[in-house]
């Protein structure tokens, strides 16, 4: 049977107190009264019957971080006219999370070591990249084939765009204050001229 839209409605609510409070706290300190106090619960039962326990709670932070990202990354890639331009706005709006979405960012930092390597979540977020991996794999591909981007290996370079990318979330973690945005710019650019095709 089906959630009722108040129950939905209220899980969200759980999840996005839960969301807050990992990203301000951290994962050890994320108790369920703190998170209930957070959603402007009474107490902490309106959790445990939404949730089995934090694990299934933080299940659902991961799938939540998970979608927001996607809704803000995938139109921006969607609406980009040829495979420097689309590669340009994956950089662009995958930093920019970082000043849009910044508690959710921080939560799935704190999140996905705690649950473990072999947690389902962990598990389902790793397989998920892989698989934005190896669809960005094919697209570099076929933009080679087309002749807009030069001859390299795929693979590689998107390894070290990962890597980039992961570098800067890592030094805003570091610094709230950087400049995320320009620093979205300058990785573009970067790999903009790793990638184009010669004149």
């Amino acid at each position: 049977m089906g959630r009722t839209f108040t129950e939905s409605g209220r899980r969200a609510q759980i999840v996005q107190a839960a969301i807050e409070v990992v990203a301000e706290v951290g994962y050890a300190k994320a108790s369920f009264s703190r998170i209930a106090k957070q959603a402007g619960l009474s107490s902490t039962g309106m959790i445990s019957y939404h949730f089995a326990g934090k694990d299934d709670l933080m299940h659902e932070v991961v799938a939540e971080v998970t979608r927001v990202t996607a809704g803000f990354m995938m139109p921006r890639i969607a609406a980009a006219e040829g495979a420097g331009a689309r590669l340009r706005a994956f950089i662009e709006s995958n930093v920019e999370l970082l000043a849009v979405w910044p508690g959710h960012l921080k939560a799935l930092i704190e999140v996905l070591p705690n649950l473990g390597g072999d947690d389902p979540a962990t598990v389902g977020y790793k397989a998920s990249l892989q698989q934005v991996m190896e669809g960005q794999e094919q697209a570099v591909r076929a933009a080679q084939e087309a002749g807009e981007f030069r001859e390299f290996d795929p693979r590689l370079m998107l390894v070290a765009m990962r890597g980039a990318i992961d570098a800067v979330v890592m030094r805003w973690v570091g610094d709230p204050s950087f400049d995320v945005t320009e620093a979205g710019r300058e990785l573009a650019d970067i790999f903009d001229r790793a990638t184009r095709a010669e004149p």
